[in-house]
């Protein structure tokens, strides 16, 4: 049954087909996305019980996650210094909480609007890596 199914849920790998963990707070781990249309796209997870939507999340619970989520985005925005923040919270049937919180650019594949519905490319290794361990550095 697929609300039994769940891509975050289950062992906390430091790399993912996603992409590699750069933060573990109180109630979230991060990860900074493998495939992207820009420098700067991470993924904090909801850690806590399987919960789809933020609206089942307790008040404590929202408060924590929320916390977390804003602390990922300043140290996006510190890192990589970007025009502003795009923030997109997914809560499906059969999946985990997640918040993206993506860097944008003036001149990024949006250009005034929302990135492409296509699937991103993926990153060069090298360049990713070295963002990813900058943004971790940060974090921790």
């Amino acid at each position: 049954m697929a609300e039994d199914w769940c891509g975050w849920c289950g062992e906390r790998r430091e790399e993912t087909e996603f992409g590699l963990r750069v933060w573990s707070g109180r109630v979230s781990d991060t990860y900074f996305a493998r495939h992207a249309f820009v420098r700067g796209h991470a993924v904090v997870v909801w850690r806590g019980r399987h919960v789809a939507e933020p609206i089942d999340l307790s008040p404590a619970e929202s408060d924590l996650y929320h916390r977390e989520v804003l602390t990922v985005a300043r140290t996006i925005r510190d890192c990589f210094r970007p025009a502003t923040l795009n923030y997109l919270t997914l809560g499906r049937p059969g999946e985990h909480l997640h918040t993206h919180v993506i860097a944008r650019y003036p001149d990024d594949a949006g250009a005034d609007g929302p990135l492409p519905v296509s699937p991103p490319p993926l990153l060069d290794a090298s360049h990713w890596r070295a963002d990813a361990a900058a943004l971790k550095a940060l974090l921790n």
